[in-house]
């Protein structure tokens, strides 16, 4: 059984941080993409960031330079360390698993960014 396990939301201030854990379970987790998507009420889930088998990483454009993506495959586990939070980076956070055809999704943990 695949399973996929966030933590580390929570609610902080505009200009806090963050770090996103997501630790994996049931598959070969050196071979899989890693992927952060977020999705806010009302808008379309969004890749925010990815980092491959070999650790090239990817951003969305509104998040490059403050989020940095990183994995520890002995620990099957892939984080997500947020800087510099803004209003706008509120949403549900998911961690994905992608290997071709199979793909796996977290419950999603909430990073909620106010005054």
């Amino acid at each position: 059984q695949v399973q996929l396990v966030e933590s580390g939301g929570g609610l902080v201030q505009p200009g806090g941080s963050l770090r996103l854990s997501c630790v994996a379970s049931g598959i070969f987790f050196p071979i899989y993409t890693m992927n952060w998507y977020r999705q806010a009420p009302g808008k379309q889930r969004e890749l925010v960031a990815a980092v491959t088998r070999d650790g090239s990483t990817n951003y969305v454009d509104s998040v490059k330079g403050r989020f940095t993506i990183s994995r520890d495959n002995a620990k099957r586990t892939v984080y997500l360390q947020m800087n510099s939070l803004k209003p706008e980076d509120t949403a549900g956070y998911y961690c994905n698993a992608d290997l071709s055809r199979q793909n796996y999704w977290g419950q999603g943990t909430q990073v909620t960014v106010s005054s």
